[in-house]
Parts: structure tokens; C-alpha cells; sequence
């Protein structure tokens, strides 16, 4: 009787699984942590990124960040903004994935953000 062997296809799959399970830090063989960072989904409406802005902001008691002449105000959109308080909101509190659900509009992501801006 011949030996199953798991195919390379399920490794992708294997490893989003552990990921969800360790609390949003990747962890490699070698013992590095891959840092995570949280961000609004581009499906969000403005309403779900207005609540998140809110209540990130309750949560962090600081939002002057994203206010006109904060260092985060530009791109001025509700998108950047609810994503910088969402991140921030999502650092403190620990990086686990439950941190950055905001009802299901969050995401977490290998890449870092800041880096995407031009």
C-alpha cells in the first residue's frame, strides 16, 4: 500500500493556519518574529471606517495623530485614517487577530503599510 504524502498545495494553507493561531506574530524556524500590522479592508463602507476611527480612538484616548497637522493626516481619507487608529488600536493591545476584527472590517497584513504610501 503506497504512502500518502501531504502535498506542497495545503503548505500555503498550513501556514495561514498557524498564523491565525499564534495571535497575529509569525513565528520562523529560526525563532525571528515577523511583525503584523492591522488595516481597514478597501470593501469597508464609510460608516464601518467611521466606527472604527471612533472607537479606536475611545480605545487609544489619542487620536491627534490623524487630526489636521498630525503626522498621520495625509492621505486625508477615511480609509488611512481608520487604518492608522485600527493599527495603533491593534500594537497596544497586543497584536492578536480578535484586535483587529472590527467587525469582520479589519485585516492583518505581513507588509508594512507605512511603506505603501508615495
Amino acid at each position: 500500500m503506497a504512502k500518502k504524502v501531504l502535498s506542497l498545495h495545503f503548505l500555503p494553507l498550513l501556514l495561514l493556519l498557524f498564523f491565525f493561531a499564534s495571535g497575529g506574530i509569525l513565528k520562523l524556524a529560526n525563532g525571528q518574529e515577523m511583525k503584523t500590522w492591522c488595516v481597514a479592508k478597501p470593501s469597508s463602507s464609510e460608516a464601518e471606517l467611521a466606527a472604527n476611527i471612533n472607537f479606536a480612538c475611545n480605545q487609544i484616548q489619542n487620536c491627534n495623530i490623524i487630526q489636521e497637522g498630525g503626522p498621520c493626516y495625509y492621505p486625508n481619507t477615511a480609509i488611512n485614517h481608520a487604518s492608522v487608529v485600527m493599527n495603533l488600536y491593534y500594537q497596544l493591545d497586543g497584536r492578536n487577530n480578535w484586535n483587529c476584527d472590527f467587525r469582520a472590517s479589519g485585516l492583518t497584513t505581513l507588509s508594512d503599510p507605512s511603506m505603501l504610501l508615495v
